[in-house]
């Protein structure tokens, strides 16, 4: 795996985007939240909603997940989405960029380890803003020291 140059790592952990991700989006679609709590997912969505965020579980079961409805798809997401949340491996991260495209989304944040540097490109192409390679918990974290 190649890394990044400094400066293209800026690119996707640019400061003021986690800030407005974490300050002003309420809506957090979970992309690969299920009902299983030893999963990292689960920690990060009950994370978001004890910060006043809405959680979406975005699974192919559906599952209810901390109170909240699952979904299939981001298409099947009857309301807005603020920020999706992926929790895939990198090979299959990518198609969520699109997806949050295609469904008017107003962010993707791929969590730490997911990096896709295309479907970052994309992102910025269309004019998404996006942040890879961390996790809301850390962001928080850092604030507070």
């Amino acid at each position: 795996m190649t890394h990044p140059t400094p400066s293209a790592r800026a690119a996707w952990h640019n400061q003021q985007v986690i800030d407005r991700f974490l300050d002003e989006a309420r809506v957090w679609a979970v992309v690969g939240l299920s009902g299983d709590p030893s999963r990292t997912a689960y920690a990060i969505a009950d994370l978001l909603q004890s910060r006043g965020k809405q959680i979406v579980p975005i699974h192919p079961d559906a599952p209810v997940v901390l109170g909240q409805q699952g979904y299939r798809t981001l298409a099947d997401v009857p309301f807005d989405i603020d920020v999706v949340d992926v929790f895939r491996r990198s090979e299959m991260a990518g198609q969520f960029v699109d997806e949050a495209l295609a469904v008017g989304a107003q962010g993707v944040w791929f969590q730490l380890g997911v990096i896709d540097h295309d479907a970052f490109e994309r992102a910025e192409a269309a004019g998404l803003p996006m942040v890879m390679d961390t996790c809301p918990a850390i962001e928080w974290r850092l604030r507070a020291s």
